[in-house]
């Protein structure tokens, strides 16, 4: 069911709700656009939306031009008060940005740069933070890694190595152990890192030949620890079993018609998985242990599905009826932000 759209002022292609107490209704979007001519630039932008589901409201409240972003991640919620939002930009930096403002209804929310660290002469295509908020890791155009260190408000980088041979789309901190760091990148590679190893002897694991394209997205399962996910361009999801971490099992794969750009677990409903596909719009899935399928497809987006997040909040109204998730997608060339809701019950 759709709630609500906004046009950007450049190509969308990532949307984070805000996981913070308070501030549930906050919407962070970002662009990423190329200014053709004889001397190209990389702008982008990061906008912020007050979320009102109820009355179907999406209304920009807060707008900054940037370099153009690949990605933005709002820092793990309940380690500390900050509410930090990262960027990964095409310049090579990663910026943090602090919330700012009351949350009553968002309306005086507004970003502040608290700190910025120039990672690489190449793009930074990707971030992730660790649970503790503490570290970020970052996927690089030229096929490395950084791990970057966020302590005080200031950043550092604490190593980089040469993870992959080509573009490095994706890397994640293992979430119920942040010491392993999990990679994808063009090269058809998935590898997970020991951080506690020196950089020539901390591949765990290197998986060369499940994927058929380029590995495009790695979601470890928040409500799994032998659980995580991998999207590819060859049109597949994957659910990976890691309780033989030196060897992990693809358990089982799931064709969703285009490229999986993004996956996203719901916060708290285990099982529930948002794909963004590229060509074939957005898909919501089911994970119950080895079987995936496809409970329903969302396709209103005319362009590229890049962006998708799930709103936080609780389950249950008051009233004991169940209340449906919210959802926030983005499309790149049309530069499109919906707001929706699933059209079936979700039913795990």
């Amino acid at each position: 069911m759709d709630i609500a759209n906004c046009y950007l002022d450049g190509n969308a292609d990532a949307v984070e709700f805000c996981p913070h107490d308070s501030y549930h209704n906050v919407l962070a979007a970002s662009t990423y656009t190329l200014q053709e001519g004889d001397q190209p630039s990389r702008c982008g932008s990061i906008s912020l939306f007050n979320i009102d589901g109820d009355i179907g409201s999406l209304d920009l409240v807060y707008r900054m031009e940037t370099s153009g972003i690949f990605d933005i991640k709002w820092n793990p919620p309940g380690v500390h008060d900050d509410k930090f939002l990262a960027q990964a930009d095409a310049d090579g930096y990663l910026r943090i940005h602090r919330l700012e403002g009351c949350c009553n209804g968002a309306d005086g929310v507004y970003l502040k740069e608290v700190t910025s660290e120039k990672i690489s002469n190449s793009m930074c295509l990707y971030l992730d933070w660790n649970p503790s908020a503490t570290s970020i890791t970052v996927g690089l155009s030229d096929g490395s890694v950084s791990i970057v260190s966020l302590l005080e408000s200031n950043l550092e980088v604490q190593e980089t190595w040469k993870a992959h041979d080509f573009e490095l789309w994706t890397t994640s901190f293992d979430s119920h152990q942040p010491n392993l760091v999990y990679t994808g990148s063009d090269d058809c590679k998935f590898i997970g890192w020991d951080l506690r190893e020196s950089p020539s002897s901390r591949m765990v694991f290197q998986n060369s030949k499940v994927h058929k394209m380029g590995v495009c997205c790695i979601a470890k399962n928040p409500h799994d620890e032998n659980s995580l996910l991998t999207g590819s361009y060859d049109e597949y999801l994957r659910v990976w079993d890691l309780r033989s971490i030196s060897k992990p099992v693809n358990e089982t794969s799931i064709c969703l018609g285009g490229g999986v750009w993004r996956v996203k677990h719901h916060p708290f409903i285990p099982g529930l998985v948002l794909a963004a596909c590229m060509h074939n719009g957005f898909a919501i899935a089911a994970i119950t242990g080895k079987e995936a399928k496809v409970l329903e497809t969302y396709k209103k987006h005319d362009s590229l599905a890049y962006g998708g997040d799930w709103q936080r909040g609780e389950a249950m109204l008051g009233r004991g009826k169940k209340k449906k998730p919210l959802v926030a997608t983005c499309s790149f060339y049309d530069r499109l932000v919906r707001i929706w809701m699933p059209e079936n019950d979700i039913v795990l």
